[in-house]
């Protein structure tokens, strides 16, 4: 059967296929001769019909080519246009009559096991079952089909439905050329089976690898897929069956005599009888984790029950599962996403991951494209849990309270003594012994900014394996400005004077949240600077008519290029009457501030400076939105409002028994917020100024390797490590395979959501608001930033597709630094990542926005343009239409 016309394999049995012939023959048919070839499983037998068949057909249908342009050009949410053409192809490639030799050959496999026998007829795509993107439902499969013609025909049904707008869409949306994918087809003897269902070696839901779940109905799994019935669900753990329900289950699915399949009702008697026994489940469950460690990954497998005996219809990775950390020993492990504290829980490149690692001042591991922290010691030790719990509820309560839900199970993580050492949280001795002086914030600007002209100074002729040597030297500069005990103090007395205010005042008067009227307009905070900066840009510019036309035509053609920023602009903005000038101002921003963006932690990420057309669409609206000397007055006005409110709160507080010794008390702490907290932003402008510095001597390097021939591309190098880098500038030599699989795998891991937090087992635990003040149907989260707005709600997940009137509420995913210039032009903010001290939060204090961070999938639940009304006193968002 193997043998065809010249160097043509048209048809394959399927004991002949094996995973290593994907490109042949789909991973449907890989994944079956596979499992055909594991001890104990049973595979119904079968032939397939390869992607050589596909071609073949392919290059006979009229206009394909063509079609296939136009389909690439489409956008995934065009779905008329994708509806017709679709139909269209799929039309096409159906009324193509298969050639005659293949017919034969076809006709030929099908005398081997019974002509008359009855077929599923099923469709095996070359990017299906993949570890990436399984295309569950994509296309299509055909069950109890009889007949040599009634085969070929639904083998052509199975070629068309390449083409399904389901499967076009799919592709669109996961960035795969239509021409890369081929078709084969899957024709195996049918099966009857009493019951038939999915085993999952997983929990699809939390992720847990130690659970699996089976979902059992009679009859064909049609009726299950369908949505015809309720399935019998159980959860076997460790070989045993602890959560069962069975369902009633009326209707069910079976073949027809003739071909085809029809609806059947169930015996009353049996509708609510198991579809499967307990120790049915058990067997079943040893059958999926065997078929699991063979392909080495959790498995969604379809299987059917015949006179007891299992066979096996399909398996592929189950893709939603958030990958485990790697790790040395088998004991357990409780690990914290790193994303979440610092504003960015999109995935990143590996040299990203790999820079963040080496520059970090924890031990950092990584998952999906995501960096996580294992904190399994400090949780063990009771003293170090309390302070541990206590920080991150500071910092995030969903990540508080997923911790607690895990330590009430009292199984998963082990008590141990207190002890000191490493893993316990050091903030550099108590904050409280720090003056509350602006010069020792002074003297740790100084400090970093002479340690960084050090550092530009000295990697300025560095180049080859010298450069690593050099950075990883560097490096240890870096940590060690980070680590500063006074830097670490100063960090400290700011956040620790918030919530000393925020829990006195409300203790003593009643109030929520004072610490944030307190500290509007605080000084030197380098990211509140830099949202106000970029309105003084903007009034160089306002005078200009000419330099606004230009800019506008910069953003037009950005936006109709999807996305794609023309870069090369502030070279042509001279040439148009005032553009010298505003270059010039343009210029001066990014020498302060260009080596931000967003999602600026991974290295990888383009830089403002690099990308300056980013920064144009928030230029004009801030020259559409404002007036001259905005920055100016708002400042002012924040300062004003800030010290009046600092009055109010003394006089009150000066009226109340002992009232003198508290407002002395608060007063002192209102000098030492003002002092410090200004000085939070300012360490993670360190980090991204040094990285930038990195990062430019790095991209030297790659480009002396593209004109050696060694990369196709500079940005090749993204997909190595740091140490792969290193040896790539060593040798000269790169793994385009590898570099090809890391892109693949990022793009997969951009499709998952990162847990707050994620076990050993790989269970995500997301967490949960326990709170009985919110109002019905009201979005809690957390108040960062007094006040109540209500207003128009931007979506918005791309900071470069702002599009923001006065008045506007941005919801978004996540804020970090980058996003600020955004802040100035809106009235409040949601997000579903952040904390009290987190980056968005401290700057909506300073602007004085209404904000609640931590909300729980807002970007879904808000649409775009709703009407909502943000409480950021008392933490929730209500949607009002």
């Amino acid at each position: 059967m193997g043998e065809g016309r010249g160097d043509r394999v048209p048809l394959l049995d399927l004991r002949e296929v094996d995973e290593t012939q994907v490109s042949l023959v789909g991973g449907k048919a890989a994944h079956l001769g596979a499992l055909s070839r594991i001890d104990g499983i049973r595979v119904p037998d079968g032939f397939c019909v390869t992607t050589d068949a596909f071609r073949r057909v392919l290059t006979r249908t009229p206009s394909i080519d063509e079609q296939l342009d136009q389909l690439s050009r489409l956008s995934p949410d065009d779905r008329e246009a994708i509806r017709t053409l679709s139909a269209e192809i799929r039309r096409s490639v159906e009324g193509t009559a298969i050639p005659d030799d293949l017919a034969a050959a076809i006709t030929g496999a099908l005398a081997a096991f019974g002509e008359q026998a009855a077929y599923a007829v099923r469709s095996s795509a070359t990017a299906e079952d993949t570890p990436t993107a399984s295309f569950a439902g994509q296309q299509d499969t055909y069950l109890n089909v009889v007949g040599p013609e009634a085969i070929l025909r639904h083998i052509s049904r199975c070629w068309a439905s390449l083409f399904t707008e389901r499967a076009v869409i799919y592709r669109l949306r996961n960035g795969i050329d239509h021409r890369t994918v081929q078709m084969a087809v899957v024709v195996q003897l049918m099966v009857f089976p009493d019951a038939s269902g999915i085993l999952f070696t997983a929990d699809p839901v939390t992720g847990n690898r130690t659970v699996a779940t089976v979902d059992a109905s009679f009859g064909l799994g049609e009726a299950l897929v369908s949505g015809l019935v309720n399935p019998d669900v159980f959860t076997v753990r460790d070989g045993e069956v602890v959560a069962g329900t069975v369902a009633t289950k009326q209707r069910a699915v079976t073949a027809l005599p003739g071909g085809g399949t029809r609806e059947v009702a169930i015996d009353r008697q049996r509708q609510e009888q198991p579809a499967l026994t307990q120790a049915q489940v058990v067997r079943l469950v040893r059958l999926g984790r065997r078929i699991e460690t063979h392909f080495g990954s959790p498995q969604d497998i379809e299987w059917c029950l015949v006179d007891d005996d299992f066979q096996i219809v399909q398996s592929r990775p189950i893709t939603t599962l958030f990958p485990i950390p790697a790790a040395d020993d088998q004991e357990n492990h409780v690990y914290l996403s790193v994303g979440h504290q610092q504003m960015m829980t999109d995935a990143m490149r590996p040299l990203g991951l790999s820079m963040w690692q080496l520059t970090a001042m924890a031990p950092m591991l990584e998952a999906g494209g995501r960096l996580f922290v294992d904190g399994t010691r400090l949780l063990a030790a009771p003293a170090s849990r309390a302070r541990f719990l206590e920080l991150a509820g500071k910092s995030d309560p969903l990540m508080r309270d997923a911790l607690e839900t895990l330590l009430d199970r009292q199984d998963f993580v082990p008590t141990l003594p207190d002890q000191p050492g490493p893993g316990k949280p050091t903030t550099g001795g108590p904050s409280a012994s720090t003056e509350t002086d602006p010069a020792i914030v002074t003297e740790l600007i100084e400090r970093s900014e002479a340690s960084i002209a050090v550092l530009r100074r000295d990697i300025a002729p560095v180049t080859g394996t010298a450069l690593f040597d050099f950075l990883l030297e560097a490096f240890q500069e870096h940590k060690r400005v980070l680590g500063d005990p006074l830097n670490m103090q100063a960090i400290m007395a700011g956040m620790e004077a918030t919530w000393w205010l925020n829990d006195q005042l409300h203790e003593w008067l009643g109030e929520k949240n004072a610490a944030d009227t307190l500290t509007l307009s605080a000084p030197g905070n380098v990211t509140s600077e830099m949202g106000l900066a970029l309105l003084d840009v903007a009034d160089v510019i306002r005078p200009h008519p000419e330099v606004v036309a230009f800019l506008q035509g910069v953003a037009h053609e950005s936006v109709a290029d999807d996305g794609v920023t023309h870069d090369d602009f502030l070279d042509e903005l001279p040439k148009v009457a005032g553009g010298a000038e505003a270059r010039a101002a343009i210029e001066a921003y990014l020498d302060r501030y260009g080596m931000r963006c967003v999602g600026e932690i991974d290295i990888t990420r383009p830089r403002w400076s690099e990308r300056p057309g980013t920064l144009v669409p928030v230029l004009l609206d801030n020259v559409r939105l404002f007036e001259p000397g905005a920055a100016r007055r708002r400042f002012e006005q924040g300062r004003q409002q800030a010290q009046q409110r600092a009055q109010e709160v003394l006089t009150r507080l000066r009226a109340l028994p002992d009232g003198e010794q508290k407002a002395d008390e608060t007063a002192r702490m209102i000098n030492r917020v003002r002092s410090f907290t200004g000085y939070r932003e300012y360490p993670k402008y360190d980090i991204i100024r040094r990285y930038f510095v990195y990062k430019q001597a790095l991209m030297a390097e790659a480009e002396r390797l593209v004109h050696a021939g060694v990369l196709a591309e500079r940005d090749d190098v993204f997909y190595l490590t740091f140490q792969e880098f290193h040896e790539a500038v060593r040798t000269h030599r790169v793994d385009d395979e590898l570099i090809r699989q890391r892109r693949d795998a990022f793009r997969s891991y951009q499709a998952l959501t990162p847990p707050r937090v994620l076990t050993s087992d790989g269970e995500a635990i997301t967490g949960a608001y326990r709170r009985d003040d919110v109002p019905a149907g009201a979005l809690a989260g957390v108040p960062v930033s007094a006040g109540t707005v209500e207003g128009r709600a931007r979506v918005i997940l791309d900071m470069a597709q702002a599009d923001l009137e006065a008045g506007d509420i941005l919801v978004t995913a996540h804020t970090d630094p980058s996003w600020t210039p955004l802040f100035v032009g809106i009235a409040g903010l949601v997000t579903e990542v952040g904390g009290l001290m987190t980056h968005g939060a401290v700057i909506a204090r300073e602007y004085g926005l209404p904000a609640v961070v931590s909300v729980l999938d807002a970007t879904r639940l808000i649409r775009d343009g709703q009407r909502i009304r943000v409480h950021g006193s008392d933490g929730y968002v209500e949607i009002l239409s």
